[in-house]
């Protein structure tokens, strides 16, 4: 668990660096319809759980730097205590119970919002808020605004407004031991969800059922969801990047390609991992699985701090270029090829991208025009792969193989630490493993 400490201590590094007389507005995410009147399980906004670790919908936090408070300023607006809704969906921590709770100045009921946003922005000089995300949080603000504006003295408006994730998803580039920690638990999950998945697969079983296999192993654990649509792809199912149909027959011969992640405390893990439904993989099938897991195995070697992942991506290029040549899947020359970039034909993606509360977390690739040097507490993926295509010019006994390997990494002093390391990935043990299922 993230410790009450530690998500103050992100509120006071938010607020020392927006500028003097600042006031920040973050609200909570809303209730989503799924049909009707009924709604989505509630996930909460990631920035919002950064901040609070509050798991209720429709709060708002309002922080301030303003001397007129002292020190510093928090506030937080939530749902008011209502027993008959509570009955019908749940229970309420109400205003009081937060006050304590969040260690806030004040605490306020959802009626008392819109004054709460008119008092918090009264003679502040600035105003972070995160505008264009939500057209019901921009309007209230924007309300909020207009009053005071009009107001007979102006200047009790702020004069100017900051894009508050320009700060915030900065910060949570970086994670702290305690996310770490998280991140391995949600790592440590998703692992044992994969070798059960890979224990349970047969030929004549349906992607369905691995991804239920998957779902419950995640929930046993703690887990109550995947931290996005999961992915089992069979067969040539495997080349399409982000197959989650899921509604095939597993043939015989066939290889699955399983993209999954358990979501754990708010932090996703992401694993790919392809294997042979029949445990035994072909020898095309190893040539193509070898190569992409050659590839994988030198990046996780070259990483560390100030590698960027550009410089990485080019890495797997060059060695999955090299073996598709040497296999016959690309013609000519090794640099003719990279130059022309034809093995684009068959790595769509990119090398990898951040991790964290969203599985394709926030942060900049490049400042100021530049690669990005990976730095100590970033975590990442590493996730090459090559996608056969049954329309491709590959020789035949190559077309619909896909695969694609992927590990969940934190950078390190010296290197890399990963995480996700207890699914087999090698051809033995994973053929080991199937085989004593």
């Amino acid at each position: 668990m993230i410790s009450a400490q530690e998500f103050i201590a992100r509120q006071d590094r938010l607020l020392a660096q927006c500028l003097p007389n600042s006031v920040c507005i973050v609200p909570a995410a809303s209730m989503v319809t799924r049909s009707r009147d009924t709604e989505y399980g509630f996930r909460q906004h990631s920035d919002f759980w950064y901040l609070t670790g509050f798991n209720e919908p429709d709060a708002w936090l309002i922080l301030s730097n303003n001397p007129r408070y002292g020190a510093r300023y928090s506030a937080m607006v939530v749902q008011p205590l209502d027993k008959a809704a509570e009955i019908w969906h749940g229970r309420r921590l109400g205003a009081e119970a937060a006050l304590a709770r969040f260690s806030l100045d004040e605490a306020f009921e959802l009626q008392e919002l819109e004054e709460a946003l008119f008092e918090s922005m009264h003679e502040q000089d600035n105003l972070y808020f995160a505008f264009g995300e939500s057209a019901y949080a921009d309007g209230l603000v924007n309300n909020a605004l207009s009053a005071l504006r009009a107001a007979p003295k102006a200047s009790l408006a702020p004069h100017a407004t900051y894009d508050i994730r320009n700060i915030l998803h900065e910060m949570r580039v970086f994670k702290s031991a305690s996310e770490v920690a998280m991140m391995k638990a949600a790592a440590e999950i998703s692992v044992d969800a994969h070798c059960r998945a890979m224990r349970f697969a047969h030929p004549g079983c349906y992607e369905y059922q691995i991804e239920a296999e998957l779902h419950h192993s995640f929930a046993m654990a703690g887990a109550r969801s995947p931290a996005y649509g999961t992915i089992v792809g069979s067969g040539e199912n495997a080349c399409i990047l982000h197959y989650t149909e899921n509604a095939s027959q597993v043939k015989n011969g066939d290889l699955i390609l399983i993209d999954a992640g358990a979501e754990y405390q708010g932090y996703a893990a992401d694993i790919t991992r392809t294997f042979p439904v029949n445990g035994k993989f072909s020898d095309a099938q190893k040539d193509i699985y070898a190569l992409v897991l050659k590839a994988q195995t030198s990046v996780l070697d070259m990483l560390g701090p100030d590698v960027t992942l550009t410089s990485a991506m080019q890495h797997s290029v060059e060695i999955l270029t090299e073996g598709l040549v040497e296999l016959g899947i690309l013609s000519g020359s090794v640099a003719k090829n990279l130059e022309d970039e034809t093995w684009r034909d068959y790595y769509m993606h990119g090398l990898g991208h951040f991790l964290g509360l969203d599985v394709h977390d926030v942060g900049n690739y490049k400042i100021k025009g530049e690669d990005r040097p990976l730095k100590p507490g970033m975590v990442i993926t590493v996730e090459p792969g090559l996608y056969i295509g049954t329309d491709s010019a590959a020789p035949d006994k190559y077309k619909g193989i896909g695969v694609r390997i992927e590990d969940d990494v934190v950078i390190t002093a010296t290197g890399v630490d990963v995480l996700t390391a207890g699914v087999p990935k090698e051809i033995d043990d994973i053929e080991a493993l199937m085989k004593g299922a």
